[in-house]
């Protein structure tokens, strides 16, 4: 068994018994291979162990990747997950399945308007920032109902859910209550009537508060991969 194998293993572990903990079901969470800075060879490897979903947050870095392993496309499901800016929409539009990082309707509305038609929609999520952090991304809870319903009128977008990357804080019950911050805001869109069925939520150090919370999406990299070159 390879390292990325023997690694993909242990994290399902964590999900099932986060799972379990919870009372929910482990085939209700989706696990998202977050492979930036790796090389599509790793990429490689983590399907060969089963792993479809991967998600990447730089846009030519991960276009990059999709092109090199255009020859099992139709095996893998492609997430843009970090910020996106105008001047990216198009190559997204065409290339990935899903993005899970739109905070205003302008980036929507391009996503849509490029998207193209021979593609299914693009599966989507809005960014919400739950706990006010003035640098982080994401719409501000207020607004996400007003951006869910803008969005949800898109032809060419699929409104899925919530994405949403708290500050790191210590222990299991402040990061669970980061996250039950977002379930909250999922639900009231939801009895708004925004059907939704993604909350993506949780990583490698707190995936299984995010479980606790509700998460049916977490996003590792790390625990998966392994630790990350830092830059020079």
């Amino acid at each position: 068994m390879t390292m990325i194998a023997d690694n993909l293993h242990q994290v399902r572990a964590r999900l099932e018994a986060a799972c379990k903990a919870a009372g929910g079901d482990p085939d209700m969470v989706t696990l998202l291979a977050v492979s930036k800075t790796f090389p599509a060879e790793a990429v490689r490897e983590a399907l060969a162990a089963g792993q479809l979903a991967f998600g990447e947050n730089y846009v030519q870095e991960g276009v990059d990747k999709i092109e090199a392993l255009s020859d099992v496309r139709a095996q893998l499901q492609w997430h843009c997950i970090g910020p996106l800016q105008s001047n990216k929409t198009r190559v997204v539009a065409e290339h990935f399945d899903w993005v899970h990082s739109i905070d205003r309707l302008k980036i929507a509305e391009r996503l849509s308007a490029q998207r193209p038609a021979h593609l299914p929609p693009l599966q989507v999520c809005l960014q919400v920032n739950v706990d006010g952090g003035a640098n982080k991304s994401g719409v501000a809870a207020a607004d996400a109902l007003a951006l869910a319903q803008a969005v949800v009128a898109l032809p060419r977008l699929r409104l899925r859910g919530l994405m949403a990357i708290p500050e790191p804080v210590d222990g299991f019950d402040a990061q669970r209550a980061l996250f039950l911050q977002a379930r909250e805001v999922y639900e009231q869109l939801r009895e708004a009537g925004i059907a939704l069925d993604t909350l993506s939520l949780g990583m490698s150090a707190d995936l299984e508060a995010a479980v606790a919370a509700g998460s049916t999406m977490v996003r590792v990299g790390t625990a998966i991969f392994g630790g990350r070159p830092r830059p020079a």
